[in-house]
Formats: C-alpha cells, structure tokens, sequence
C-alpha cells in the first residue's frame, strides 16, 4: 500500500471512528437520563417459565438494553423458578450473547428474612449491584411501632448488602401506599430508612392513588436508584405505553435526576412496553 493510500485509509478510518462514537453519543443522549432502555421481566414471566433465553432475545429485538430480574427463590411460583437450573455464569452469558445487562433484581422480603446470606452470594455471582424488595410487607392497619420495626430490620438487611458492595432497594407496593395516623407509610419510611444503605424505586404507575413521580423525586433528593416505567391515562384510568397518555414524562425524568434515579425499566404487558421503546429513543432531557 502507498504512503497515499495509507493516509486516505487513516482517515476514512478515523472519520469512519468518528462516525461511530458520534451516532452512540447520540444515541445514549436520546435516552432519557442517558442511560440504557431496561425493562423488567415481571410481565413476561409467563414467557420466562417456558424459554428464558428466548425471552431475553425477545426483549433485546424490542429495544431493552437491559433487565430487571425477578429472584428464582422468592418468585419461584411465579415463573421464576426456572432461573435455579442455570449457573450464574450460565445467566450472565444467556444475557450478554444479546447484548443485554443486568445488575437490578427483585427479592421477596421473606426470602432475606430466610437466608439474606445466600441471597446476596447468588447476587454476587449473577453480577448485580442492586436487590430490590416490592414491599415490607408489615400488617394491614399497622402502628407506627409496626412501621418502625419493618424499617429497623430493612435498615439491618441494608447493612449487610452494602458489606457486601450491593445496594438494597424498596419499591412502593400494598403495605408501604397504606397509613399510619393520617400519613402515608410511604413518607414515613423515608424519614426512618437510613438513607445510605436504603435506596427507593418508585413506581410510576402509583400516580393511579395519587402518588406523583415527579413530586416525590423533588420532595426526596438523592433518596431513589431507579423507577418502573408505565404510561398512565388519566382520563380512561388506564396503563398505556409510555408517551401517550396523560403523563409528562420530560418532567419525570428531568425530576428524577434530582431523586438520584440511576436507571429505570419499563413494566408492562410485552406489547406496550415494546410500543414506549420509540418514544423513550428520542426522548431528551
């Protein structure tokens, strides 16, 4: 090759290079947040329960760049039972021959409760850093000492994660949208949760029995690591995908960065959480 050829082919090389980087740089400013679409797995469990690698490869042709799991242990009769028979070696290959990444999963409370050791050696191993639980599951009309002591012993449960490098989460389901003498459980679990070792999911859809993403991301600074993504119509009171419906989601996102959100998966059936990948591409912040 001559000295000319060499020099034109450094620079369709570099331009060539350019290109690339510029069209990703793009394309991750497009995300919102600029971080990976991620989608969680709940809905697709039934799909899980039959083909966990071609669930993952259906979700990666939709447009998720990463997963949130469900725990094999505490979701086991919910179509996760599967995920036992695979080495965590097994999963991290399953996911990353499609380009998929992983590091959030959900954890039943009462799973920690049982053996929260082995539970983060399993975490460790699949490549998490963050172990979520939906709810504390405290009684139906609890008092503020029932309140407490869910919040104590998840405080304990924090601590041992982050001895071990993961961050322990809590989402927003059933026990923590009730109330104790007039306020929501919810609120009040952000002034007893350490807020180092606990961080808060919120789920979007909850706007449903009024709680607003966006206000809670402004109202608790730093305090989130991620939210579940569903559109929300409020006139027909429905989930739809993200982008119709009622909800101002460049408000959302822009809210969340002050909440501290670090990722987000979208959790709906497979059809609307397909149809919100387009509008989540170009959405910018």
């Amino acid at each position: 090759m001559s000295d000319i050829s060499r020099r034109e082919f450094a620079k369709k090389s570099t331009a060539a290079a350019a290109g690339f980087m510029l069209a990703n740089a793009i394309e991750l400013h497009a995300n919102p947040l600029g971080l990976p679409i991620g989608c969680q797995t709940w809905p697709v469990r039934d799909m899980i329960a039959k083909d966990f690698p071609g669930t993952i490869k259906t979700l990666a042709q939709a447009g998720f760049q990463s997963v949130e799991l469900c725990s094999p242990v505490g979701y086991a009769d919910s179509g996760f039972a599967g995920l036992a028979k695979y080495k965590p070696s097994e999963l991290k290959r399953i996911l990353s021959d499609v380009g998929v990444t992983c590091f959030s999963s959900h954890f039943g409370i009462e799973e920690l409760r049982a053996n929260q050791e082995d539970r983060i050696a399993w975490s460790k191993d699949v490549g998490l850093t963050q172990m979520l639980v939906p709810s504390l599951n405290g009684p139906k009309n609890p008092t503020l000492d029932d309140v407490k002591r869910a919040a104590d012993e998840y405080n304990k449960m924090g601590e041992r994660a982050a001895q071990a490098g993961i961050q322990q989460g809590l989402h927003n389901e059933d026990f923590e949208l009730s109330k104790v003498q007039g306020q929501r459980i919810y609120d009040v679990l952000f002034g007893l949760l350490d807020p180092k070792l606990v961080k808060f999911q919120f789920q979007v859809s909850t706007i449903s029995e009024g709680y607003d993403a966006a206000q809670y991301f402004m109202k608790y600074p730093g305090r989130f690591i991620s939210m579940h993504v569903q559109g929300w119509d409020a006139k027909t009171k429905k989930i739809v995908a993200v982008g119709e419906g009622t909800l101002d989601w460049k408000n959302i996102f822009t809210a969340a960065k002050v909440g501290g959100v670090k990722n987000y998966f979208v959790e709906m059936d497979l059809e609307k959480m397909r149809a919100s990948v387009p509008y989540l591409r170009k959405l910018q912040v």
